[in-house]
């Protein structure tokens, strides 16, 4: 039936402005907004919605990964720009917070609403 509709992702927030500025000016991801929507216009093609909600909770589990060839100096940049990466007691992370065992290096973070976003890097 969709096989070859168009579709995207979207996620909330609580705070569409505050949004644009973390996604825009902090991660650098080209954003528009519309009808009070913003679209993040992330690499490949992949438009992403991201929508106000009254009485946002955040999603408790990653809703956006962004790949990267080197995840060191990405959490490093990102550490720079003032973003915090999260630590969880049940995972073994490094000094940087970056998780090494398993599949992909990956290193978590929060936007301004608490959504979970990872930067990730493919070993």
């Amino acid at each position: 039936m969709f096989g070859s509709t168009e579709a995207f992702s979207g996620f909330a927030v609580d705070d569409v402005e505050r949004a644009r500025e973390f996604y825009g000016e902090t991660l650098g991801v080209e954003t528009s907004i519309e009808h009070g929507l913003m679209t993040l216009h992330l690499a490949g093609g992949r438009p992403t919605i991201v929508y106000p909600k009254p009485n946002h909770t955040p999603a408790e589990y990653t809703i956006l990964n962004f790949k990267v060839a080197a995840i060191e100096p990405a959490v490093d940049e990102l550490v720079a720009r003032g973003v915090a990466i999260e630590r969880y007691d049940s995972i073994e992370q490094d000094e940087r917070g970056i998780m090494r065992a398993g599949g992909p290096y990956i290193a978590w973070f929060k936007d301004p609403a608490g959504n979970v976003l990872a930067v990730l890097q493919d070993r």
